[in-house]
């Protein structure tokens, strides 16, 4: 039996009880894990029917997501990475030598790859993405990714408007100059998706931080947003780093916070929800390291801000205006089509006072978490995150124009999160440098 999450999360960043070394985690020992060497053995096959029951849950999410969804580009993924997850399931419960990487890279091609091939190829996309290549186009030819308001006005479509920042328009300009699969903005999301969260792992010094950045792509909280749209997990993988970094430094290694500043500085740049990780790494900050380590982190977010989307909207500054913030909070002459079951949503469509008080719902909320940190401020990453995706779910749910794919944000931190203090891989995926049989002959010979 697995021991309880908890239990696993308290006790995994501790200093081992004894001198052995953990099984594949060198000069470390879990400390939950009585018995040694034959205890190891015996969790490692319960870790891999553990990540077989994952893929197996995985397969059922992604065929009743082809069976149900209202969107073609989703029904697509789901007929894709249902038969991807089972055929994972399956070879991380039967193949004893390897068969969880292979289960990994199975669903990374089945559930990632080859639907977003194919999607490229056929031009199947969700509408942000199209409306990010034709914001990318316009931005080339005219300087500005928006559609004045005079124009908004005459199209009298959903579909004229663009609530993206600059910054994440630039992912578009591939498709601008050259075309193929290669110039499809999804490609690009997911590479600056891997690489940045990549690299918080690494920071954060998890084990085998490729392997991670690799298993969490394959999962259906990245695999789908990514397939269909993907404009959301650049800025995920940036605010994952922005934590990592900030929890690094010391009172006197201010440099750490001056590095955060940059990641979520082009988060922010790129999408206004990275906001909300702007000001829970400044409230970590001044609780870790004081005044001076704010100060350097806020000057770098709003340099790198205003430096990559300052020109462009600057130079139509009404059209980024009716574009960027009246349309995504539902005060503009056009309704956003997002559509969800959330109560947020759910109050907008009862009318005006519905919508208001949608809005003072999800102001109200923010105010309560930043009370929160106030009073009891993170002194931590993983404090400061697990904070992060508290409000930003709370966020999600009461916003007017919310939908279900703004969850890929509080899922992929808690991800990163989890990781971080895991203290071994599924299965295969952990760091082995002595065979298993090999160390439980010589506990037997002694």
């Amino acid at each position: 039996m697995t021991p309880p999450l908890a239990q696993v999360l308290e006790h995994a960043s501790a200093p081992a009880a004894t001198g052995k070394a953990a099984p594949g985690r060198p000069g470390r020992a879990p400390g939950w894990l009585p018995g040694g060497d034959r205890a190891g053995a015996a969790f490692a096959m319960i870790r891999r029917e553990w990540v077989a029951g994952v893929f197996a849950v995985s397969a059922v999410f992604a065929l009743v997501t082809a069976l149900t969804s209202f969107y073609a580009p989703e029904r697509m993924w789901g007929a894709f990475a249902a038969i991807s997850y089972a055929v994972s399931a399956v070879t991380a419960a039967v193949v004893r030598r390897r068969g969880v990487s292979l289960a990994v890279l199975i669903s990374l091609t089945g559930a990632v790859a080859a639907p977003l091939a194919w999607m490229a190829f056929t031009g199947m996309m969700q509408p942000e993405v199209a409306v990010i290549i034709r914001s990318a186009a316009m931005l080339v030819h005219y300087g500005t990714p928006y559609a004045s308001p005079a124009a908004l006005a005459a199209a009298h479509s959903w579909r004229a408007y663009d609530p993206y920042l600059p910054a994440l328009v630039v992912f578009g300009v591939p498709r601008v100059f050259v075309g193929g699969l290669l110039s499809d903005p999804r490609v690009w999301f997911g590479i600056a998706f891997a690489a940045t969260f990549g690299v918080a792992a690494r920071i954060a010094r998890v084990p085998r931080p490729a392997w991670c950045t690799v298993l969490v792509t394959a999962s259906p909280v990245v695999a789908l947003p990514l397939a269909v749209g993907g404009d959301d997990l650049p800025v995920l993988g940036l605010m994952c780093l922005g934590l990592a970094l900030a929890s690094r430094g010391s009172r006197s290694q201010w440099r750490w916070a001056a590095a955060a500043g940059p990641a979520l500085g082009l988060a922010a740049a790129m999408k206004a929800t990275a906001w909300p990780a702007v000001a829970v790494v400044a409230v970590l900050l001044l609780a870790r390291q004081g005044r001076r380590a704010v100060a350097w982190f806020a000057a770098a977010v709003l340099g790198v801000a205003l430096v990559i989307d300052g020109p462009a909207v600057a130079a139509h500054p009404a059209a980024a205006l009716a574009n960027t913030v009246l349309y995504p909070l539902g005060l503009a002459k056009v309704a956003s089509p997002a559509a969800s079951l959330l109560p947020g949503h759910l109050l907008a469509n009862t009318g005006t006072l519905g919508h208001w008080t949608a809005l003072v719902l999800m102001v109200l909320a923010g105010a309560a978490v930043g009370a929160w940190m106030i009073v009891r401020p993170p002194r931590d990453a993983h404090a400061a995150g697990w904070r992060l995706t508290l409000g930003l779910a709370l966020l999600f749910v009461l916003a007017p124009a919310s939908r279900v794919g703004y969850f890929v944000y509080p899922l992929g931190l808690a991800a990163w999160l989890l990781l971080s203090r895991w203290p071994e891989l599924p299965g295969d995926l952990s760091v082995d440098p002595e065979p298993q049989h090999r160390r439980l002959a010589v506990q037997g010979h002694h």
